[in-house]
């Protein structure tokens, strides 16, 4: 079988980010630019979408000086058509439209979750795993069945993520410098010593 070049795009939310993957799952080069939003601050939707429309040109560029290909041998160009913040989704779009009628290439949307699932098997060799999403406005536990992805549960409330964010800022973990909860939870975490049992939990219940 020929091997298909894909132009990944991604801009979802405070991140762009390009990628040169081949069919069969090798990450040939990536490249990628993120909104830092100020301190003690959330992501603001206009202006991360403005951040995706200013880097796009210079990110692009260096993703294919990093891999050696040239746009003409591109096959087929993907960008995240969504979940995530309207703004940042409509700057995508465009520039991935835009990308496919100059090189006249075919234009595949992605789902943005199954996205994270499917790089996260490819990376781990995982052939059925039970999945739990936590990305933005999503937790969700997910299976896959019959040819598509089931959801077993997901909150009620407030996200498991949004819930880790606003934590995260109102205690001040994240600073200008490490504006990203994932990474500042893991820090202050590595300092931990004591063990605080988690409440109990409701059978049947929702997550």
């Amino acid at each position: 079988m020929e091997r298909l070049l894909c132009l990944g795009i991604e801009g979802t939310a405070h991140t762009f980010g390009v990628g040169i993957v081949s069919s069969n799952g090798e990450i040939i080069a990536e490249s990628k630019s993120s909104y830092i939003p100020p301190s003690g601050k959330g992501i603001h939707p206009r202006e991360a979408s403005q951040h995706h429309s200013r880097v796009a040109d210079e990110v692009l560029r260096d993703v294919f000086n990093k891999s050696g290909v040239k746009p003409s041998e591109i096959d087929l160009i993907a960008f995240s058509q969504g979940p995530g913040l309207g703004p940042c989704l409509r700057t995508v779009a465009t520039i991935a439209r835009a990308l496919s009628v100059y090189l006249n290439k075919p234009l595949i949307g992605v789902n943005h979750l199954v996205a994270h699932i499917e790089i996260g098997k490819l990376m781990s060799g995982a052939r059925d795993p039970l999945i739990l999403v936590l990305s933005g406005g999503t937790t969700q536990l997910l299976g896959y069945e019959d040819g598509r992805y089931r959801v077993f549960g997901e909150t009620l409330d407030i996200t498991l993520a949004n819930c880790i964010d606003t934590f995260a800022r109102e205690t001040g973990i994240v600073d200008a410098g490490n504006p990203w909860p994932g990474p500042a939870f893991d820090r202050v975490a590595k300092k931990g010593r004591n063990y605080i049992p988690l409440p109990y939990t409701v059978k049947g219940m929702d997550l």
